[in-house]
């Protein structure tokens, strides 16, 4: 689906500053904080950077990344939901884990539909699933029938109730497996954990993890693309797997910003960011990682979160996931 609406762009974007009410025409006039509910060092981080950088250009205010790690994203989100509506805090996230959150923890304090208003999406990156490289497998089949033989010997460390972690349910509800979760403080801990030795298996994000496969600290063994990916043409997807027939997964980032947003802000920002995302130096960089740009108007954005709210329930209700 990705790949191939990579640059979809929603109507109504294009809306010339001459256009604009006053309120976006002064805006942005100090620095943006950009909040970032993970570790520094993910996917959500680095391109926070990435677009960050380029706004700073365009509009000549900083944008300042603010790491705020914490509860699978919920600190940091919460910071945003309480800030004021003033066009000056944002949250660049992970929209998966954003919208599995509150069905894994119902008692949440706001709720992301309700509580936050979407300025678009920037990216999507494939999952990928990766080992060691000491465990003696080369593919999905060959992973499923090492833990079954021997269960509860592998590990799979990863944030609990995130995206990836979710991911790894749906492998082991379809195929019976039984590998024993090792809670971590994000993609950045859940990679290191596997990189050196103490882990086993997990599933993140490409952006994150292809430089590690790159450089041979980790083996990656399939891609929870719909395709294959022309930056690792040989590693085949986790559908081509028999029993995995259409499964799909990866890591969707968007921009949102606290209810009652102006609109006119929103605006300038939406269209911002999809010039930003067209560049083709952004295009390249984001192309070389394992990513590919998503541009989607706000209102899509808004859409696009229900449907993922709906997607990942229905994962939770057949693993039978609950946050302890």
């Amino acid at each position: 689906m990705v790949r191939d609406i990579a640059l979809y762009v929603g109507a109504g974007l294009a809306v010339g500053a001459a256009a604009l009410p006053a309120n976006a025409q002064t805006w942005p006039a100090k620095a943006i904080r950009m909040i970032v509910p993970y570790p520094a060092g993910g996917t959500s981080d680095i391109l926070a950077r990435l677009v960050g950088q380029k706004l700073t250009e365009a509009w000549g205010q900083q944008i300042v990344v603010d790491s705020r790690p914490g509860a699978n994203g919920t600190i940091g989100t919460d910071m945003v939901v309480r800030s004021p509506p003033d066009g000056y805090t944002f949250l660049l996230t992970d929209v998966g884990n954003l919208m599995i959150t509150p069905i894994t923890l119902p008692k949440l304090p706001f709720d992301p539909v309700r509580d936050l208003a979407p300025i678009g999406t920037v990216s999507y990156s494939p999952h990928l699933l990766a080992v060691h490289p000491s465990v003696p497998v080369k593919n999905l089949s060959e992973l499923i029938a090492l833990a079954k033989k021997n269960p509860g010997k592998l590990n799979f460390p990863t944030g609990l109730g995130g995206a990836p972690h979710l991911a790894g349910l749906a492998v082991q509800s379809r195929s019976g497996v039984n590998w024993v979760y090792i809670p971590t403080k994000g993609g950045a801990q859940s990679l290191m954990t596997v990189a050196t030795g103490e882990g086993d298996v997990l599933f993140l994000g490409m952006l994150q993890t292809l430089p590690h496969v790159k450089n041979g600290r980790v083996k990656v063994i399939a891609i929870s693309s719909e395709k294959r990916d022309p930056a690792l043409p040989n590693t085949p997807t986790v559908a081509e797997t028999p029993g995995f027939e259409g499964f799909h997964t990866g890591s969707w980032q968007g921009i949102l910003g606290p209810a009652k947003l102006p609109a006119d802000i929103i605006t300038k920002f939406s269209g911002e960011l999809r010039r930003v995302l067209a560049l083709q130096d952004v295009k390249d960089k984001l192309s070389s990682q394992g990513t590919v740009p998503l541009i989607m108007a706000p209102q899509d954005t808004a859409k696009f979160l229900v449907a993922e709210r709906d997607r990942w329930a229905k994962v939770v209700k057949e693993t039978g996931f609950k946050m302890e």
